[in-house]
């Protein structure tokens, strides 16, 4: 890329196909297996657990029903990286935000129990879908009779 200096302050943010985290995949493929497994391990051997978070990702989580620390098995740990003045320079600086207290069992619980939406709401979005990648919609077929 030529002149970096100039071109290093550039935000892509706004762009088409920018690319997102995807904290919903992460929650259900890397935090919940690990909790289920690590976790069980250390929950049975009654040790305390340590979940550290970016903000941005905790906040995708379903409600989770906090406790008093003395009756926690896990802390959440919330984190965030906050623009700080280091000199003449701005710098980000890692910032725990918060720390949540919760139960093992309750906390697994709600991470991994999924909240299903109205279907006729998902059939009819479906339906919809179907249509747009035909030249001339369906007068016939449906989802729900497909035959």
């Amino acid at each position: 890329m030529k002149d970096p200096k100039k071109r290093g302050q550039m935000d892509w943010s706004t762009q088409p196909n920018y690319p997102r985290p995807d904290y919903l995949s992460s929650s259900r493929k890397r935090l919940a297996p690990q909790l289920l497994f690590k976790g069980g391990i250390l929950h049975s051997w009654q040790k305390k657990i340590a979940v550290a978070l970016n903000k941005c990702f905790f906040d995708t989580l379903p409600p989770l029903t906090t406790v008093d620390k003395s009756k926690a098995d896990i802390v959440w740990l919330i984190y965030d990286l906050e623009m700080a003045k280091e000199g003449d320079q701005d710098r980000y600086k890692l910032t725990k935000l918060d720390e949540v207290f919760t139960e093992f069992a309750p906390a697994l619980m709600s991470i991994t129990t999924p909240v299903p939406g109205n279907i006729d709401d998902f059939v009819k979005l479906l339906q919809e879908k179907f249509d747009e990648q035909l030249e001339t919609p369906p007068t016939n077929k449906t989802i729900e009779r497909p035959f």
